[in-house]
């Protein structure tokens, strides 16, 4: 019997159009915002991560073109990945004067309120996974209020733990390993290329 297939989609470049096979996969996970990748990989969307803290979920916020986006509007399913706890704990909070410009760590009522406006409900995963997604990555928690395990990484982990690689072909594209600094991108990109050489994931280059 044939696996179904599911195609996990990062945010970088894609080296060729894949718009067609991964509109037809039989689930796709993807993150944020398609940037590097739009139209170049489809818009077919049955769970969006989300980062809801931070600059960049505020940025989105206040675009209009976000939540009119064809990726947000065809989101099955909508996961916020951090915890308001694990934010308080750990997410480096602005200064004064960036609070004064209405700069936040936390966005995750302000998400869920906006994504409820176009009909979207969102599901805030527990704090425990965040801990656990730092643990299997090999983050130790004194490094936790500094180094942050990317959105990509956590959409990853749960599609392993979710999605069984006897039933799903996993396939990973538009990973690129690079951005925010306080990401642990090389720590993370061998932590996939350690599932690849186990037979759990794909990655198209």
């Amino acid at each position: 019997m044939a696996r179904k297939t599911l195609y996990i989609v990062g945010n970088g470049p894609v080296g060729r159009d894949m718009s067609a096979e991964i509109d037809a996969a039989d689930f796709v996970v993807r993150f944020n915002e398609p940037k590097a990748s739009i139209g170049m990989s489809g818009v077919k969307t049955d769970i969006l991560f989300l980062c809801n803290a931070g600059k960049p979920m505020q940025r989105r916020l206040e675009s209009p073109d976000f939540l009119a986006s064809a990726i947000v509007r065809n989101a099955g399913q909508v996961i916020l990945a951090y915890h308001p706890i694990i934010i308080d704990r750990y997410f480096p909070k602005p200064n004064f004067l960036s609070r004064l410009k209405g700069r936040r760590e936390d966005w995750t009522f302000a998400t869920i309120m906006a994504l409820g406006g176009i009909g979207k409900a969102s599901i805030v995963f527990p704090a425990s996974f965040y801990m656990d997604g730092c643990r299997e990555l090999g983050l130790p928690e004194d490094k936790m209020a500094s180094v942050y395990p990317s959105t990509g990484y956590f959409g990853i982990f749960y599609a392993l733990r979710h999605f069984s690689a006897a039933e799903w072909a996993i396939s990973l594209c538009g990973f690129s390993w690079e951005g925010w600094k306080r990401h642990a991108w090389a720590d993370e990109r061998k932590w996939v290329e350690d599932r690849v050489r186990q037979g759990l994931l794909t990655m198209i280059e």
